[in-house]
């Protein structure tokens, strides 16, 4: 007989991209499709996984120097590519969906707190068949009103006003995760299985670090 589980916090806060799913071939084929049309040719893909996390134009203009309207325009190519296809080139990390049930079988809510449009994000949840376990998705919109993290996290307080220090944790795999927890006094827990590292997520601050999707079930589950 399987024994019960029980949540450890009343509200687990998950990023997605590097958190419960490997987004790389998706973001970095869509982002190559972009440059691509302002004649730019990426030789490393792995030079574009900056590209995951931070805000979309951010990242055009740190990393490459585009204006402002030059981003924007990146950032409609982007997605013109990745709402086709990109956002199914994606993997689940292994364990995410049984954690996810036990957090659920144990008491807990769970939010999504991603940069990525909404739309994108019920999409790839749907995908893997893991949206039925989530209570609230909070995204970033296609208007681009809430492209930064704390304006997700903005969003969330305010359909959960009860979420506070005391029963919310937020799990992410960079240093935008881990900023935005601690603006609202949230405590935050760093993943390595993703695309930030360890030096990354404990200057930022993290509260915990998990090195796998079992160690951070520890942390968020009491079995």
């Amino acid at each position: 007989m399987k024994a019960e589980t029980k949540a450890k916090f009343e509200y687990c806060l998950f990023d997605l991209d590097g958190t419960l799913t490997d987004p790389a071939p998706g973001i970095t084929n869509s982002v190559m499709y972009a440059l691509g049309k302002f004649g730019i040719e990426v030789a490393d893909r792995k030079s574009l996984y900056n590209f995951i996390g931070p805000p979309l134009v951010y990242s055009f203009k740190a990393y490459y120097g585009f204006s402002e309207e030059q981003a924007r325009l990146a950032l409609g190519y982007y997605r013109e590519r990745f709402s086709a296809c990109g956002l199914y080139e994606n993997e689940i990390f292994p364990g995410i969906a049984e954690m996810l049930r036990n957090i659920k079988a144990g008491g807990g809510r769970v939010i999504l707190a991603t940069g990525k449009p909404e739309e994108f994000a019920v999409k790839i949840l749907e995908y893997f068949d893991i949206l039925k376990y989530f209570d609230f998705v909070a995204g970033n919109t296609l208007a681009e009103t809430r492209p930064e993290k704390r304006q997700v996290m903005e969003h969330i307080l305010a359909n959960f006003p009860d979420i506070s220090p005391q029963n919310a944790v937020m799990v992410g795999d960079r240093k935008f995760d881990v900023l935005a927890a601690k603006e609202f006094s949230l405590p935050s827990i760093g993943v390595l299985f993703g695309f930030g590292s360890r030096e990354e997520l404990t200057e930022a601050g993290a509260d915990m670090i998990a090195e796998s999707v079992d160690a951070l079930s520890g942390l968020l589950i009491e079995y």
